[in-house]
């Protein structure tokens, strides 16, 4: 049985065809400024939706909600004067203590090993040379925080105070931030979550590198994955944030790289919360926001009362945080 079209049919879809280019033409003629505004509209609502976190997630959500009720030490509840230094297994254990989650950062060095400390320059924190990712674990054993006796620690270390031993309540959760260096993404967070399966932790995960949150996305769905961010534009951003290349400062500031990541939650800079974006994704599109850093209990109660989490330093809170109580609220 033949299939062609008949001619008669033929000639009508082609008239059918051509008089609708001849609209279209026609629009484009007379209107061309609603034209460009209908294409630009239909960019904007792609980009929109496109910089949507992921959302609807019902263990996400139950697992956020527990988050939610902790307040964060930011590099653990540090202060020098009690010989208890950022990041040192001092200052988490103070924080346990004082039933406050953390936030802490983590490093891969030269032969492969997770170790807690904020910056890949030791100088800042130890007084000596040296680049965390270029040294192995026995050569930072030498090193000591801020004239202390407490050394850098590995993330092990730090797991295991946090770690649940099965009585009693669980110890309070875990912000881990992926700190990457040159194009070691994959590969470090890859040993991040090897580590963090064998201890009986809560915990989620950030990072300032989208790299991380796609390694997630693809790897380890059912982890909590957080943006951090901040206005890189700022005129207080520091020289690390100037130094990047403007676009890469200007995507970061929007949260452009939201399309590849879908981050549960973003957690951006307090000063710089008001910026579009963060309205946008977390107002508009339903995400959520965890704020750093917070050094003050007024910052802390607004941050709060906004429904966002807070990362503090500086002094001591109770660790129960009001977020929940916001949530309840039928006023919210």
């Amino acid at each position: 049985m033949s299939t062609s079209v008949p001619p008669a049919r033929r000639a009508w879809r082609c008239r059918r065809l051509d008089g609708g280019l001849s609209m279209a033409n026609c629009i484009i003629r007379k209107h061309p400024a609603l034209f460009a505004a209908g294409i630009a509209a239909g960019l904007g609502a792609a980009a929109v939706y496109g910089m949507a976190p992921r959302t609807g997630n019902k263990t996400v959500d139950e697992r956020w909600n527990e988050f939610a009720r902790y307040r964060y030490a930011h590099r653990g509840l540090h202060d020098d004067s009690l010989g208890a230094p950022e990041n040192s297994l001092a200052a988490f254990r103070r924080a346990r203590e004082y039933g406050f989650g953390v936030e802490l950062d983590v490093h891969l060095t030269a032969d492969d090993r997770l170790v807690v400390i904020h910056d890949s320059d030791l100088k800042r924190m130890t007084g000596k040379e040296g680049t965390v990712e270029e040294l192995t674990r026995p050569q930072l054993e030498e090193y000591r925080l801020n004239g202390t006796d407490q050394g850098i620690p590995t993330l092990g270390e730090v797991l295991r105070i946090f770690e649940w031993d099965g009585r009693g309540s669980m110890p309070a959760p875990l912000i881990i931030e992926i700190k990457t260096y040159c194009e070691n993404a994959d590969l470090l967070t890859s040993r991040v979550m090897e580590c963090l399966d064998t201890f009986d932790v809560r915990y989620c995960i950030e990072s300032f590198d989208p790299a991380v949150l796609v390694w997630l996305r693809r790897n380890r769905p059912e982890v909590i994955r957080g943006q951090l961010s901040m206005d890189f534009l700022a005129d207080d951003a520091g020289a690390s944030a100037k130094a990047l290349p403007l676009p890469l400062r200007v995507g970061a500031t929007a949260l452009l790289g939201n399309v590849a990541t879908k981050p549960d939650f973003i957690a951006y800079r307090f000063d710089d919360r008001e910026q579009p974006a963060v309205r946008l994704v977390c107002g508009t599109l339903g995400g959520k926001l965890v704020t750093w850093t917070i050094r003050s209990e007024r910052d802390m109660l607004a941050s709060e009362a906004e429904g966002a989490p807070v990362i503090f330093e500086g002094f001591v809170p109770a660790p129960q945080s009001c977020v929940a109580a916001h949530w309840a609220s039928p006023t919210a």
